[in-house]
């Protein structure tokens, strides 16, 4: 499969500034995931890879060869649209096989071709109905289906489960993942949804204010988050952030902060070094703090619980730490009581620690 390169891409309308020069590698055969929040730029990056959108300046090169000048037909490319785009009035076949009829392919290729992608997709069972007579999951499996039989070298996906209910996305999620397994393309889907960023990407490529701010397997980007927004981006329920000073007492150093005091270990005392001023933000992802009745203050936070959500076999607790709210994620089992001071222990390696002007991870 091709490679797919973004070199100095930016975007105006205009006076306004939407992509501010991005780079981006995607390597062959990987799993592309563009997320952010809206009016991050992500769908116009995919639109203009696609060439529904002129690029200002730079240029996007597939395969090494710039392409920002081609039509869209020109690229061998599909794509995967937000609001499946199918004809009304055609069946499910005839919707597949649309762009190989217009390239007048051979009736019994067309016909093995639509049955192959049928089959991968769960669809030949509903290949003459209409639209119409399908749920929303299997539109959007006919709008991919429409896609796999063009052959492309690279699939591009925009939202395309943003019109789903909860659980079908979570039932598209997992066919995504398992056709991806068994078509083997470069695949540059674009979500607002983290969460389908973190299940489906080789690579998610996270977006804020027209700019890239980190890219990476999930596990990196989840693991170590270059600056504040990417680590309160990624992860559900998102990590907590804590105003706090560094201080020195009795040959102790400490972090301080509003309703806690922290004693620093000789590691938390080397990932500070370079701190430029006493002050730092820290940050604690729910899921590694545990309940700790006896734990040592050193290494744990008062919480006072104000909220319990029950999701079932996980309950997430919203509480605050003096005036700082903070949240926690533990088994439903674990014995609280609204209005009740816990206490939550941690380990000091998972904590992150955050530049408070610029954002950037002190690592």
């Amino acid at each position: 499969m091709p490679k797919i390169h973004l070199d100095n891409l930016t975007k105006r309308y205009g006076k306004l500034e939407v992509l501010h020069g991005i780079d981006l590698h995607m390597e062959d055969a990987e799993f592309t995931v563009l997320v952010g929040p809206s009016g991050c730029g992500k769908s116009t990056t995919l639109r203009m890879i696609a060439g529904l959108e002129t690029v200002t300046s730079g240029e996007i090169y597939i395969d090494g060869k710039p392409v920002s000048h081609l039509e869209p037909k020109e690229r061998d490319l599909a794509m995967v649209f937000q609001d499946y785009a199918l004809y009304p009035h055609m069946n499910v076949a005839k919707n597949m096989s649309f762009a190989l009829r217009l390239q007048k392919r051979p009736k019994k290729e067309i016909e093995n071709k639509v049955r192959d992608v049928a089959q991968i997709l769960g669809l030949t069972e509903y290949l003459q109905r209409k639209p119409a007579e399908l749920s929303g999951g299997q539109r959007q499996r006919v709008a991919m289906g429409r896609a796999l039989t063009r052959d492309s070298s690279t699939f591009l996906f925009d939202e395309p489960l943003s019109n789903l209910d909860a659980k079908l996305r979570t039932q598209m999620r997992a066919e995504l993942a398992m056709m991806r397994q068994r078509v083997q393309k470069n695949m540059v889907y674009v979500t607002h949804d983290q969460i389908e960023a973190m299940t489906l990407a080789d690579r998610i490529v996270v977006m804020h204010d027209g700019f890239i701010q980190q890219q990476g397997t999930p596990e990196e980007l989840f693991k170590h988050p270059v600056n504040k927004f990417v680590a309160g981006f990624l992860g559900t329920p998102p990590m907590n952030f804590l105003q706090a000073s560094l201080m020195s007492e009795s040959d102790s150093v400490f972090l301080s902060g509003k309703g806690f005091k922290l004693r620093c270990l000789p590691n938390t005392i080397d990932r500070l070094s370079t701190l430029k001023s006493h002050d730092v933000l820290l940050g604690i992802r729910p899921c590694d703090l545990m309940y700790s009745p006896d734990a040592s203050v050193d290494s744990a936070f008062d919480i006072d619980v104000v909220v319990s959500e029950y999701v079932g076999a996980q309950s997430v607790l919203i509480g605050a730490c003096a005036e700082q709210e903070i949240m926690v994620e533990l088994k439903s089992d674990t014995p609280i009581a609204l209005g009740e001071r816990l206490r939550f222990s941690f380990q000091q390696n998972d904590l992150h620690f955050f530049d408070v002007k610029s954002g950037s991870a002190i690592t």
